[in-house]
């Protein structure tokens, strides 16, 4: 009878609808890893995403990615706890080191340790498992689930951009170039910026612009500092922005391959090796002249990851989520936002056409997480909508109208700071509806004098 009620139970709570969101959720996750992995061998004769992560067990991985994602597992964890498994960690590092060393192994420039961070972090899914119940397990397997996103994340963005390359043979590049005239080519104008401030600011910039998780990272771990003392997550935090924008930025790479000035009117990143495939060598001295655009061949290695910007979205994300944290983390999420927006132009990774669309498209994502949190309400659902048809039209003015744009820049420009300015406002507007009202207080009722 009691194994009846249980079963009934337990069958009654897989019913529930976040129950069945979280499982579905689940199936397509690992549905897609597979459609990855399957894809990566069949357009690059390469492993995927999840090959490459079971491979970081033994063999050498890269250590930002995965102590990162031990970092963010460890917020559930009490601090006694959290020791333990960071010393765990380095210890399993430096036997592996030293098995390495004694077996003289050859190991990648950068790859000496990793592999206690993703040790530490299965073995407390392990041990939630089999020695933790109730909210207790649930919550340690969030932690470890929360890190181990954040490592398959990397791995899917990698594998993602691969596809790219490999089956898109040509790029839109004049038709974003010719667009951004209406800007007045502001990557050509930040490139020779840069190179006229010297090494230093290069220097910061390029570290910036290569340690935007480092960002994103200390951001999340504010926001989550309270887990292991409430024993639940917040309701949104910068980890899930960051991955959802991981997950369907390069889906429309997909629809607009687009590599970038440096690579389709520059040398590329190593010198004079792009100038074969580059339409011509002007950046950043020469912007583009004002031809009819056309889509050009170009290699298949080098990502087509421009249109949108998703490091702009990334550190859009970082700067919205820092607001609600102390002076000095507001302060670096805006040194961030600029840094990063100075660096993918100056760098000549991306047209200024591009930063529009990816603020437009980090403030579309976050809007619709946030209505998922508030029960999807009319002004989120408008906010979502009103996003997305402004992200739409600006890749259909990129790719169909862009000679439109560069002629009359007086009109064209300013329309697209318009409609960039205009999702900001929609945005900041419903969030702070969505923001609680302190209660008033309460009137102290007057005492009748005695008699």
């Amino acid at each position: 009878m009691f194994s009846r009620i249980s079963r009934k139970i337990e069958f009654t709570a897989w019913r529930q609808p976040r129950t069945i969101l979280w499982a579905t959720a689940c199936v397509v996750a690992l549905g897609f890893l597979v459609a990855l992995e399957i894809a990566a061998r069949h357009y690059g004769g390469v492993p995927g995403p999840i090959t490459n992560q079971a491979r970081e067990v033994l063999f050498p991985p890269k250590p930002g990615p995965l102590y990162g994602g031990l970092a963010l597992m460890m917020v559930v964890l009490t601090w006694r706890q959290r020791f333990i498994a960071a010393g765990a960690a380095i210890g399993i590092d430096v036997v592996f080191v030293l098995v390495r060393w004694a077996a003289d192994a050859e190991v990648p420039e950068g790859q000496f340790f990793g592999n206690g961070a993703l040790w530490t972090m299965l073995g407390c899914a392990v041990i939630a498992i089999t020695r933790r119940t109730g909210q207790e397990r649930v919550l340690l397997l969030k932690g470890v689930g929360l890190g181990l996103l954040l490592v398959a994340g990397r791995k899917t963005g990698d594998t993602w951009l691969l596809i790219t390359a490999k089956t898109r043979p040509t790029v839109l590049d004049p038709y974003v170039a010719i667009a951004d005239h209406a800007l007045g080519n502001p990557s050509w104008l930040a490139g020779r910026m840069l190179k006229a401030t010297g090494p230093v600011t290069t220097h910061v910039l390029d570290l910036v612009y290569a340690q935007l998780a480092v960002a994103a990272i200390a951001v999340a771990l504010y926001q989550l500092r309270n887990v292991a003392a409430e024993r639940r997550f917040p309701r949104h935090h910068l980890v899930r922005t960051f991955l959802v924008i991981g997950l369907l930025g390069p889906a429309i790479y997909m629809i607009f391959p687009v590599v970038g000035p440096i690579f389709a009117y520059g040398p590329g990143t190593s010198g004079t090796g792009g100038v074969q495939w580059a339409v011509a060598n002007l950046w950043p001295h020469t912007p583009p002249p004002l031809s009819l655009p056309h889509p050009v061949p170009y290699d298949g290695i080098t990502p087509r990851n421009c249109v949108p910007s998703l490091h702009t979205a990334w550190a859009t994300a970082i700067f919205i989520h820092s607001r609600k944290g102390p002076r000095l983390l507001r302060y670096a999420g805006t040194f961030w936002l600029v840094a990063t927006l100075s660096a993918t132009l100056g760098f000549g990774y991306h047209y200024g056409v591009d930063l529009i669309a990816g603020v437009v498209f980090a403030l579309t994502v976050e809007a619709a997480l946030r209505s998922f949190d508030h029960g999807w309400e009319r002004q989120g659902i408008q906010l979502v909508a009103y996003g997305t048809t402004v992200f739409a039209a600006l890749l259909v003015s990129y790719r169909y109208l862009p000679m439109e744009m560069a002629e009359h820049p007086e009109v064209s420009g300013p329309l697209l700071l318009l409609a960039m300015a205009s999702v900001i406002y929609g945005y900041v507007r419903t969030t702070r509806l969505w923001e609680p009202k302190p209660a008033p207080a309460l009137r102290a009722e007057p005492q009748p004098e005695p008699v």
